[in-house]
């Protein structure tokens, strides 16, 4: 019986490459278990394996007090949240029970902003919209889009994955309005720092990209479809519930919303049965925004590293 540290992997990226790092967790000591994750694991599921295991890099998974103190009372000893998002990891438990912890911040702006200039670019062009209906031969369709330049753009977040989306908005040659309470000048950005949601009547995209806590939860509702310019096209690469999905559905059936483009929901999968299925030239994400093979290589192994320096210091 190998006495080696035993670490559970549940982050779907990170599963998808998961021959690329078996190596290096083998000649680190410690043996890998990596169970097949759509998305995440429930916290019943969770709650029967954690206890077996000395370490787990976790995923969009709900790591709950309760999740926590249940592998703690088995032989859990370390986590590390892979990539950068922590509102699903109860931080407070961790500390509480003993269990040293970390994420991996700063990794992942350049990828989620590409991914998000893509969703501009796609809803200003219908260009998703035109890929299914030849795809389907439904004719031959040349819908008028929208340049970009000279519109504007409200971006919700300047962070890491904030201040790359600014990059790529300004190189598109639009204006570029900021909300975030931490603001502070970026070297080369020329961009206009406002209070939310003051200025949203100009804008023609607005693009959430902020992490998810107690201030930025529902931060767009229905209470804000009057304030909006009429026709604005919206995109979410930071987390589903900054939005109430009630604000979209609403605000697309009655034109307020032009589309959206999201890769993030409040509930994931996106279920089938929900209405914003119904308008064709929204563009939908599987909360993938940070996956590219060189993103996850990069951040895996370092999530391997943290691991083994919780486990084997």
């Amino acid at each position: 019986m190998s006495d080696n540290p035993k670490v559970l992997v549940t982050c779907p990226p990170m599963l998808g490459m998961i021959d690329e790092f078996r190596d290096e967790f083998s000649q680190r000591g410690m043996e890998l278990f990596a169970p097949t994750v759509r998305q995440t694991m429930s916290e019943e599921e969770l709650i029967e394996l954690l206890p077996n295991y000395d370490g787990w890099i976790i995923g969009d998974d709900p790591a709950s007090s309760r999740v926590l103190e249940a592998g703690a009372a088995g032989n859990l000893r370390a986590l590390v949240k892979w990539g950068i998002g922590t509102d699903n990891v109860d931080f407070d438990a961790a500390q509480r029970l003993g269990l040293p912890i970390s994420n991996t911040p700063g990794v992942f702006g350049k990828e989620v902003a590409d991914l998000a200039m893509n969703y501009v670019s796609g809803l200003a062009r219908q260009s998703f919209r035109i890929d299914r209906e030849i795809r389907q031969d439904n004719g031959w369709p040349k819908p008028a889009g929208i340049s970009l330049a000279g519109k504007t753009a409200s971006l919700v977040g300047f962070g890491d994955i904030g201040r790359n989306t600014a990059k790529r908005l300004l190189a598109a040659d639009m204006n570029v309005q900021v909300y975030d309470p931490s603001y502070a000048p970026f070297e080369g950005l020329n961009v206009q720092p406002l209070s939310w949601p003051e200025g949203l009547d100009k804008a023609d995209f607005i693009i959430f990209t902020a992490p998810l806590n107690a201030n930025t939860r529902h931060m767009f509702n229905p209470d804000l479809l009057p304030v909006v310019k009429l026709g604005v096209r919206i995109v979410n690469v930071g987390r589903g519930p900054l939005i109430d999905e009630t604000a979209l559905i609403e605000g697309l059936a009655d034109g307020t919303i032009h589309s959206v483009a999201c890769d993030v929901f409040e509930n994931e999968p996106l279920p089938f049965d929900s209405p914003l299925r119904a308008y064709p030239d929204n563009i939908f994400g599987s909360h993938n925004g940070s996956n590219t093979a060189d993103a996850v290589s990069r951040v895996s192994h370092r999530a391997i590293e943290l691991i083994d320096g919780f486990l084997n210091q």
